[in-house]
């Protein structure tokens, strides 16, 4: 599933195209339910003539607020694809949607196992979204004292804290294993018994970890690509993710790495650099 890096990658390579354009017409392909709206009539209806004001990130999710006030959000869950296409380029695989822009270009959407959804979402759903998920990770607003008062309560691992949205947003299976390892925390070790000088090492982990991503636009393994249609470069920078399977050894000691099933997610780890060990509970 595209995570906080990707998101981002789309993010800023669709804006220029879409921001301040109008939306003249929207076309479906075999699955209208690829557009959603609580609004009556046909989801469609609210998208065409409406202009994109702003191309915004929110976790996993983006945001395109439009001139009625009201916002197309776009979630493209494991396999969507947002492109941005000359009007007589091909039909994509497994396109869905496309949205001519007043600009001649066109904002094509794309998913193979149809889980990624445009939808218009009124202010209150705007809110109602927004009070579902937690800070971001790159702000100064998450500190390590944030984090730590937000885990007391957790007995769980710290694995599955981090991949919960609502605690922080943008987080996934990628980058959590990665920021882990970079900091020899064991996935399984409790979110609770982690000290807070733990934490702020982990915090500077994750924004390094997912600043690089940004700027290599994305980790891809089979069907991430930016608006252009071209995959990221992240997955060279990978030290766990994905690794075990391969037989890897761990980059910083040379034991072969590991995978378990943490908060129902695989998890790449190196037995020998993230122990498993009880942790001060405060500092």
């Amino acid at each position: 599933m595209p995570e906080l890096p990707e998101v981002e990658t789309v993010r800023r390579m669709s804006a220029p195209h879409v921001v301040g354009r109008t939306i003249d017409r929207v076309e479906l392909g075999d699955f209208p339910g690829v557009i959603e709206t609580t609004l009556p009539g046909v989801p469609a209806s609210w998208l065409t003539g409406r202009r994109i004001e702003a191309a915004n990130r929110r976790g996993k999710f983006l945001l395109f607020p439009l001139d009625d006030g009201n916002t197309m959000v776009v979630h493209l869950r494991m396999t969507g694809r947002l492109l941005v296409m000359p009007p007589d380029a091909p039909t994509v695989r497994f396109e869905l949607l496309r949205m001519a822009l007043s600009s001649g270009e066109q904002l094509r959407f794309a998913d193979q196992r149809k889980f990624g959804r445009v939808s218009i979402f009124t202010p209150e759903d705007v809110e109602r979204l927004e009070s579902r998920l937690g800070p971001e990770p790159l702000s100064s607003a998450l500190t390590a004292h944030h984090l730590h008062a937000a885990l007391q309560r957790r007995t769980g691992s710290i694995k599955g804290a981090l991949l919960d949205q609502r605690l922080i947003a943008g987080l996934g299976n990628i980058y959590v294993d990665e920021a882990l390892w970079e900091t020899r925390i064991h996935p399984l070790t409790r979110a609770n018994a982690l000290a807070l000088g733990d934490l702020d090492a982990l915090l500077v982990a994750i924004r390094a970890i997912l600043t690089a991503a940004i700027a290599n636009q994305g980790t891809s393994f089979s069907t991430f690509e930016n608006p252009y249609g071209e995959a990221g470069s992240n997955a060279r920078n990978l030290k766990v993710y994905g690794r075990a399977k391969n037989a890897g050894a761990c980059e910083r000691c040379g034991t072969p790495l590991e995978r378990i099933v943490v908060a129902g997610r695989g998890t790449t780890f190196c037995p020998n650099c993230q122990v498993l060990q009880a942790r001060a509970e405060a500092e």
